[in-house]
Parts: C-alpha cells; sequence; structure tokens
C-alpha cells in the first residue's frame, strides 16, 4: 500500500464535492500526509464554502501555495465549463493529471416511497454528472496525458493522467442479493452507482487511446454525512486507503472496479 508516495510525481489533483465529507478529506490528506501532488484543486458548488475549505485545512503559507478552491455545480453545465477554463489557467500547459469524480447524494427510498424525481436526482448528480464533468476536462486530460509523466510514455496512473469514480459496492448487481439486499434498499442511490460503475467502464473504453486511465472506487462504508454514524470507517481510515490505492494504480488496473483496500469488486 505505498502508492500514495506517488502523489509526490502527480503534478494536480482536482476532486469534486471538497466541501465535506470524504471530499474534504481526500484535500486534507493530501495536502498534510507528506505526499502532496504539485497542486491540489478541490471543488464546491457554493461560494460561502469556497473560503470554509481553505480555513477547515488549517494550512500554513507552504501549503497555501498548493491548494486552489474552484466553484463548481456538477449538475450545471455553465458551472462546469467556468471552472474548466479556470483550471486550464492554473494548470497551463501541463495539464490537469488526476480528476476525482467524489461529489454525490443518496436520496433513500424503497420500492414502496421511490418516486420518478428521485430515481432522476441522484441519476444525473451520481452518473450523468461524472460523465459530464469528464467531457469538460478531457482537453486538459489529454493535454497532460501527452506529456507521458514520470516514468514511460507508455505508463498509466496518476503522474500520467487519471480518472477515478468514487462509486459504491452498494452499485453492484451481483451483489444486490441476500441480506445485504434486504438491508439497503436505496432505489436512487443503488441504481444510480450502479449507473456510474458502467459510466466508468464505457469512459475507460474512450480515454485508453490517450492513455488515460479510468476506473471506479468503493470508499468502504464511512462515518459521514452520507454514511451515518453506524458506519464502521472513519474518513481518515477510508481516505487512507483509497490515495494509497490509487496512488499505485497501473494499466493493469485500466477499467476496473475496486474496494478501498485494492480488492477486485464484482460489477
Amino acid at each position: 500500500m505505498s502508492g500514495v508516495m506517488n502523489f509526490k510525481n502527480c503534478g494536480s489533483v482536482l476532486i469534486t464535492g471538497a466541501s465535506r465529507g470524504l471530499g474534504l478529506q481526500i484535500v486534507d490528506s493530501l495536502a498534510n500526509g507528506g505526499f502532496s501532488p504539485g497542486k491540489i484543486i478541490a471543488t464546491t458548488r457554493h461560494p460561502a464554502k469556497k473560503c470554509s475549505v481553505s480555513n477547515l485545512l488549517n494550512l500554513d503559507s507552504g501549503k497555501k501555495n498548493k491548494i486552489f478552491v474552484s466553484l463548481l455545480d456538477v449538475l450545471n453545465q455553465e458551472s462546469i465549463e467556468k471552472s474548466v477554463e479556470e483550471v486550464g489557467q492554473l494548470v497551463q500547459e501541463e495539464g490537469l493529471n488526476c480528476l476525482i469524480n467524489n461529489a454525490g447524494i443518496n436520496l433513500v427510498a424503497d420500492f414502496h416511497t421511490v418516486t420518478a424525481e428521485q430515481m432522476i436526482e441522484n441519476f444525473h448528480t451520481n452518473a450523468v454528472a461524472p460523465l459530464m464533468i469528464t467531457k469538460a476536462f478531457l482537453p486538459l486530460l489529454k493535454r497532460a496525458a501527452s506529456r507521458g509523466g514520470a516514468g514511460s510514455e507508455a505508463s498509466m496512473g496518476i503522474q500520467r493522467a487519471a480518472v477515478i469514480n468514487v462509486t459504491s459496492l452498494l452499485g453492484s448487481v451481483e451483489l444486490n442479493w441476500g441480506e445485504r439486499a434486504k438491508n439497503f434498499k436505496w432505489y436512487p442511490y443503488r441504481t444510480s452507482k450502479s449507473a456510474l460503475n458502467m459510466v466508468s467502464r464505457c469512459m475507460a473504453v474512450d480515454l485508453e487511446p490517450d492513455g488515460i486511465l479510468c476506473m471506479a472506487i468503493h470508499p468502504g462504508w464511512v462515518r459521514t454525512d452520507m454514511g451515518g454514524s453506524e458506519a464502521p470507517l472513519s474518513p481518515e481510515e477510508s481516505i487512507s486507503s483509497i490515495l494509497s490505492v490509487i496512488g499505485g494504480l497501473t494499466e493493469k488496473d485500466h477499467g476496473s472496479f475496486l474496494n478501498f483496500t485494492g480488492e477486485v469488486l464484482p460489477w
């Protein structure tokens, strides 16, 4: 699990949904873990939270030079395009090395209570938005990939260019059976994450010719606003493992669906 140190050779990392929960923990860990990439770009949809992200990190002057906050509403195409322009000015000819599509929601509803509106809202945020964001940032990802990054030009990974989609084990069709299916009857969330898994696999096919790695990762059941207080993992534990896995990704992991431990999960 030493892959986390590879972030030192990563020029830039962008994290969506970085004002709270796992997104904020990713930014915090990257900034304070002793393996900071060149630039950490945290996005939030709320202008009021733009300053709070930096304040919560309690960064010293040296780290502040690596942290950048960009306004980005993942459901608004104009907002996405404005963020791309802002990030493009920041990374310049180096491009964007790692995009982490972390923003997501969970509208809890079972078979009897679920509405079409809930399904569409969850699907838009969790499956459609990562696709649209990746499409918008593709020129910057391709720019980074064309530079080759650390090591061989044929290599894949965060040192070159990568798209990481934060998904869920609950999106696995194969595992939605037995007790797990009975305990989590979350129609909007589970189906949206299953769709995100397919989006990830489809994008992996289309991004491969440009040398851009794409995969989906399950962060575990984490004690956040979304995960609840009964979850077994702290945000620090989850993100520590996730960053180690992401940092160690290579060609063999392209198009994969991995657990936060690095284990391959069934689709």
